[in-house]
């Protein structure tokens, strides 16, 4: 519209009261102010079932490609880590087998002993075998296992000690009267220890990790222990040593720190 507009009011057969806007070319622009007979025309059209039809073929599939679209975005990799090897200074590289064995290996070049570091909380990680896709934990008795889901026992949370040599303790579980940390570690002959026998200020609870790239992951499903207990997959135990829990059924080492 052009000019300048005047606002007048009538009466309408076909609404109690309309609005004519009138400009400088002489026409008239109406604005219904009340429910008309043409507004409920057009309300009876959209309740009609042809128009519930072409809401449901034409509307209905761009709401859910728009909700799907939504997911795929939302379940996009947000969490920067890192794909590592971990070199204990005890001169042997972290290895989880395929059969869920975990233990030590000097051999520079074995996809075994490459993980992935996905930061799962504020300086907390989580350590899941690249070829194997199980994650490494440890259960309240300090015995190192591994498991196909990610559960609160699954959480390590990774320190900085002295000359940039790195820990990794439980983070649900240590000494009850003290508080000591219970840490990942080796012994030296390279044997897998219970947390609570490896000390922080000792060698074997200090790792150097050889980053080899850096990777985007999904933040992992956390899964509840006491579901995974009801189910039959649930923490193990010195009973259950099967493979792929209690270091594959491995004996471990019931020696002190070394």
């Amino acid at each position: 519209m052009s000019g300048k507009a005047l606002l007048k009011t009538k009466e309408d057969k076909d609404a109690t009261k309309v609005q004519v806007f009138t400009v400088q070319d002489g026409k008239e622009y109406i604005l219904l102010r009340e429910e008309s007979s043409q507004s409920f025309a057009v309300d009876q059209k959209e309740n009609s079932p042809f128009h519930n039809k072409c809401q449901e073929l034409f509307c209905c599939p761009f709401w859910n490609f728009f909700i799907l679209k939504k997911k795929e975005h939302i379940e996009e990799p947000q969490l920067k880590g890192i794909v590592t090897k971990l070199y204990s200074r005890q001169g042997f590289h972290l290895q989880l087998q395929a059969d869920g064995t975990i233990d030590s290996t000097k051999e520079e070049d074995n996809n075994y002993a490459i993980f992935n570091l996905i930061p799962v909380g504020l300086r907390v990680v989580a350590i899941q075998g690249v070829q194997t896709k199980l994650y490494l934990a440890m259960n309240n008795e300090g015995y190192l296992y591994t498991s196909e889901h990610f559960t609160p026992e699954c959480k390590f949370k990774e320190s900085v000690f002295e000359n940039y040599y790195v820990t990794y303790s439980s983070m649900i579980y240590r000494q009850q009267q003290s508080g000591r940390a219970w840490y990942l570690g080796f012994n030296k002959e390279g044997q897998i220890m219970k947390g609570n026998h490896v000390k922080k200020t000792k060698p074997a609870a200090h790792f150097i990790p050889k980053p080899l790239k850096v990777a985007m992951y999904r933040e992992p499903s956390l899964h509840d222990l006491t579901e995974l207990s009801r189910s039959g997959s649930g923490t193990p135990t010195k009973s259950r040593s099967a493979s792929a829990m209690l270091n594959g059924g491995k004996t471990l080492s019931q020696h002190g720190s070394t």
